[in-house]
């Protein structure tokens, strides 16, 4: 046997849920045949939920005007919160489940098994109203709840929040179409689904206009992995970034090594220099007028030979002292040379670098722009509908329109 399941947000009309009046769809005849699980005051569950938190909020203002006096009627007025929340549920319809015919007291056992543990599993939903109606054409089920958080920072520490109390309970939207009360729901009908099993029923679900939750999920995980799959490549600029300005500072101090050498080798230029001023106007390096009668041969051997032979020794050192400069300054320049060269390169790719880097911020940021606006499922289907249009198979077809 297959049977499909339905589960929606009721309207809240305890009235009509506790048969307060007898509406026109209601046989009155059969309404002893319905279960009453629980029937409470709303006001008095707001006492019973609410008044401790509002004494220790309460006593934490220092203006009057903040105060909260009645929080049922804050909840009441305000916009932000409904008092409670209606889920119903229905196995079937009224031609296979039909109260009347042979599986409505079925409808009615599975229903009633699947309200035993409904406060159990949702411990932040509080029941005050649940009513399994079998006056009506097809068995179905009318739980009404308070839903609350606790341990918040924010207005009082216990206060109404469906969307916090589904969170507490693990179930965390992320879209307009995947939202909190949406997941919720679905794992309800799940549970359902198993109590109709053990009754041999299996849940047969309909094509519906809205993708089923797997595919959402799975569709939301590509997004993601397309997400992290950008940042890695932000990253790995950035890695390149960090790498080419290593480089940068490498070669900058290698070109400061490059000019130490540089200036030593402009000090020995200068020492040399200095030394060639001695030998011009140095005492020790000029020839004495001749003594009186000297002989040439004498003034030669004692004077002349002696400074000439020194002035060779001198003259030999600083030939080859100037040649050994002017190789390693001749190297140096060009070491030089080729390190600036290696720099502008660098420092022009660094740019490029830096340059594809913001861009691919700048696409990340529009991104996650659109898809705040937008919602991230129509950002999905207009990417994946653009991702068609410019493959090469539609590319290949439209050119053979056009040839046509």
């Amino acid at each position: 046997m297959e049977r499909t399941i339905s589960g929606m947000m009721g309207k809240g009309s305890l009235a009509h849920n506790r048969r307060a009046f007898t509406a026109e769809n209601v046989d009155a005849d059969r309404t002893k045949d319905n279960i009453e699980y629980c029937n409470q005051n709303l006001k008095q569950v707001y006492h019973t939920l609410f008044d401790e938190a509002v004494i220790r909020y309460n006593a934490k203002q220092t203006r009057k005007d903040r105060m909260i006096e009645n929080y049922y009627d804050k909840i009441r007025t305000g916009k932000q919160e409904k008092l409670f929340h209606e889920a119903v549920f229905q196995i079937g319809n009224k031609d296979d489940m039909n109260v009347r015919g042979e599986h409505g007291e079925l409808a009615k056992q599975i229903l009633d098994e699947f309200m035993q543990n409904f406060q159990k599993r949702n411990p932040n939903l509080y029941v005050f109203s649940a009513h399994l109606h079998m006056d009506e054409e097809t068995p179905h089920l009318h739980i009404d709840f308070v839903p609350y958080t606790t341990g918040s920072k924010r207005g009082l520490d216990t206060r109404v929040s469906l969307k916090q109390a589904l969170k507490a309970q693990g179930f965390e939207g992320s879209n307009r179409q995947e939202t909190e009360w949406s997941l919720w729901m679905e794992s309800e009908k799940q549970k359902l689904s198993e109590v109709m099993e053990q009754h041999g029923i299996k849940w047969i679900k309909l094509g519906t206009h809205r993708k089923h939750l797997s595919v959402l999920n799975f569709e939301k995980q590509e997004r993601e992995k397309e997400v992290q799959q950008l940042d890695k490549t932000i990253e790995e600029a950035a890695r390149k970034i960090q790498s080419a300005e290593k480089q940068v500072r490498t070669k900058q101090s290698e070109i400061k090594q490059a000019e130490k050498e540089l200036a030593k080798l402009s000090s020995s230029r200068l020492k040399v220099n200095k030394n060639i001023q001695i030998y011009q106007s140095g005492d020790e390096w000029q020839l004495p007028e001749p003594a009186a009668f000297t002989s040439v041969k004498a003034y030669k051997e004692k004077k002349a030979e002696p400074i000439v032979a020194r002035l060779k020794d001198v003259i030999q050192t600083i030939l080859i002292h100037n040649l050994d400069l002017s190789r390693k300054l001749e190297t140096v320049t060009n070491r030089l040379e080729q390190i600036r060269q290696q720099v502008k390169r660098l420092e022009g790719r660094l740019m490029l670098i830096e340059q594809e880097n913001g861009y691919l911020k700048e696409q990340n940021c529009d991104l996650k722009r659109l898809k705040r606006v937008l919602g991230e499922d129509k950002v999905i289907s207009i990417l994946e509908r653009q991702k068609v249009a410019e493959s090469p198979d539609n590319n290949l077809k439209r050119r053979k329109g056009m040839e046509r």
